[in-house]
């Protein structure tokens, strides 16, 4: 990268008494984002780069910001925005719609790992070990069965910063007590309950980074709880965090680095290197684990952006590994204007074709009818996209068996766009039932790699001409009103698709189904 950097904008969240994320009941930890710009400001006139810095209440704030900047890079320092929870997640996309590179994780990611149980899903599927889990969404009974063994811990599955997370959090086992912890997550936060096993062996925490496109694992960080009772939950919670008057804020230390057996850390440094490619984190990320009794690394968070002020695990861990701070703030700036450049160039820096005039997209990929060879590709672009869950995938493979065994007369029709690499997209419908010419279009997927080239809209477009072949009049799709489907929603709106319904909390607490509807007969 050049040593001539473009100027920086430090974007971040406002913390106010009043006015920033409405009924939260936490607020410590939306001031200690100072300190991270204070850190962050330091680093950057050490480096000579001229930077600004602008403070940010609602996403409204954010494209105001973002669209008036002079700035090419944003330091995305933004961890809670007034309006829904999502709405934090959807910073990274509007720096990337104004043309601006930007730092940390993108939309996708900080909306997956906002969400504690598809992160757990995710990680799961990607053979992450992770603690067993249930859910319980507000309104609903903690059940008498499903329940993980063994002691348990109850979180708030959307909250950030150990919001809602304490040493009573734990339980040793379903009862009265449990049942009134699911509540009070309920009733404090509006949020579904995340009821997890409690894996009462040591706490690490790995700190990864992003440095001239490899990751690099720092030392490993140990938490040292000595001045917990014996009978007392080892659990960093929201007062150690936060909560300067707790015993346990000056009183929890940290061993870094962490006195583990070679192997044990080799394992360790491997899972959590796992964790960031299944969750796919961009930058710099923190991931925490647990240890069971025999030893075994059990992922229970992915942090994304990170606390990064001066007293924070993630500095004390650049100054175990020797790297200054202002290194790496560096290199986080190197990043981002490395992805922003490649965006800017990538229209110029495409194969030509000679059979398309210059400055016209290429054409999709042909569309034809699935068949049995494509149903791994399919299925393996699916669970690439990072959207679905691993049971979402086995009804997929449904559908797809469904749709090739009774062929053109079946319910299910199966379309896939294949270009010369392979299987591009994969494309599902079906007339929805009881009705008289509405069509569902049940599965959509893209692969990651060929996204953003049209295979998408032609899929749409092609399953629309086959609906009206047939004599249907209306294309229907439901989608998931979740962060991590932010861009899906945008790209159905783009397609002239219009919000006919929306069923609040239909998925979990806070996530909706969305019923976008398009007429065909007009």
């Amino acid at each position: 990268m050049s040593r001539t950097r473009p100027d920086v904008l430090v974007l971040h969240n406002a913390p106010a008494a009043e006015g920033l994320r409405p009924g939260a009941p936490c607020r410590e930890s939306d001031a200690g984002v100072l300190e991270q710009v204070e850190n962050v400001t330091a680093a950057l006139a050490k480096l000579g780069v001229r930077h600004r810095v602008a403070a940010v209440r609602a996403l409204a704030d954010v494209t105001a910001a973002v669209a008036a900047a002079p700035e090419l890079l944003v330091f995305n320092l933004v961890e809670a925005l007034a309006g829904p929870p999502d709405d934090v997640s959807r910073v990274p996309s509007v720096c990337r719609a104004h043309g601006k590179g930007w730092t940390g994780g993108d939309t996708v990611c900080v909306a997956l790992t906002l969400d504690k149980w598809r992160t757990k899903a995710v990680l799961r599927a990607a053979g992450v070990p992770v603690p067993g889990a249930i859910l319980v969404p507000v309104g609903c009974p903690v059940p008498s069965r499903g329940l993980p063994r063994g002691p348990l811990i109850v979180k708030p599955v959307a909250a950030d910063a150990s919001e809602g997370i304490d040493t009573h959090s734990v339980v040793a086992k379903p009862g009265a007590t449990l049942r009134r912890l699911v509540l009070d997550v309920h009733e404090r936060f509006g949020q579904s309950a995340l009821v997890e096993e409690f894996v009462a062996g040591r706490e690490l925490n790995v700190s990864l980074w992003e440095r001239d496109g490899r990751v690099q694992v720092l030392p490993i960080a140990e938490m040292d709880f000595s001045i917990y009772g014996a009978e007392q939950p080892h659990v960093v919670g929201y007062r150690a965090k936060w909560v300067p008057d707790a015993p346990e804020y000056d009183g929890l230390e940290r061993i870094l680095p962490a006195k583990l057996p070679a192997r044990l850390a080799a394992e360790v440094r491997r899972v959590a290197l796992m964790a960031w490619a299944a969750t796919g984190c961009l930058d710099y990320a923190r991931v925490d684990l647990r240890l069971t009794r025999r030893g075994q690394a059990r992922v229970i968070e992915v942090n994304v952006n990170p606390d990064i002020s001066p007293d924070a695990g993630f500095p004390a861990a650049l100054k175990a590994g020797r790297i200054r701070f202002p290194t790496f703030v560096r290199a986080l700036l190197d990043n981002a204007e490395r992805r922003r450049a490649a965006w800017a160039a990538a229209p110029a820096a495409a194969p030509a074709r000679p059979a398309v005039a210059a400055g016209v997209r290429a054409p999709a990929p042909p569309i034809r009818t699935a068949q049995a060879a494509d149903r791994d590709a399919v299925l393996a672009l699916l669970a690439d996209t990072r959207f679905f869950r691993p049971d979402e995938l086995e009804v997929a493979a449904e559908v797809f068996d469904d749709a090739l065994a009774d062929g053109p007369d079946g319910h299910y029709q199966s379309f896939v766009a294949v270009d010369a690499d392979g299987v591009a997209g994969w494309i599902s419908l079906g007339p929805t039932p009881c009705s008289l010419g509405a069509w569902d279009i049940y599965w959509l997927g893209v692969a990651p790699g060929r996204q953003g080239r049209g295979v998408g809209k032609a899929l749409v477009r092609h399953g629309e001409e086959f609906i009206r072949a047939r004599g249907g009049y209306l294309s229907v799709i439901e989608t998931s009103g979740s962060p991590g489907y932010v861009s899906t929603r945008g790209f159905y709106l783009g397609l002239g698709y219009e919000e006919a319904a929306r069923l609040r909390d239909f998925y979990a607490l806070g996530d909706d189904r969305i019923i976008y509807t398009r007429r065909l007969d007009t």
